[in-house]
């Protein structure tokens, strides 16, 4: 799927984890906040991008996800990780998953 707005100086999500971090460190987020304090910021974005997508707000969605990207970045900072730790982490226990999503909205796991 392509984006629907031209992105100029394309970079991988690692790259931009990596500055994400660094702006939360320069900023003393990093140092001086908590995964808690981070995660109730996540909470406020996570409703920001309910919002967003309840109204069919294509603008505030792509910020709302970005926003929830920067929250994730600096709660795995505050505990000494990164997100490319994290999601590799939680691709090696999902990518052997077999299933289907129904109509209904529900996850059916297939027994191999």
């Amino acid at each position: 799927m392509k984006p629907k707005v031209e992105i100029i100086d394309m970079q991988s999500l690692d790259e931009l984890d990596e500055k994400i971090t660094d702006w939360g460190g320069d900023r003393g987020i990093i140092q001086n906040s908590t995964a808690k304090d981070q995660y109730l910021k996540l909470v406020s974005e996570v409703g920001e991008l309910g919002d967003a997508i309840a109204k069919r707000d294509e603008e505030g969605l792509v910020d709302a996800i970005g926003d929830v990207f920067v929250c994730l970045s600096m709660i795995a900072g505050c505990e000494g990780h990164t997100v490319e730790y994290c999601v590799g982490k939680a691709w090696n226990q999902i990518k052997d998953r077999r299933g289907t999503l129904t109509q209904e909205g529900v996850f059916v796991k297939s027994h191999d």
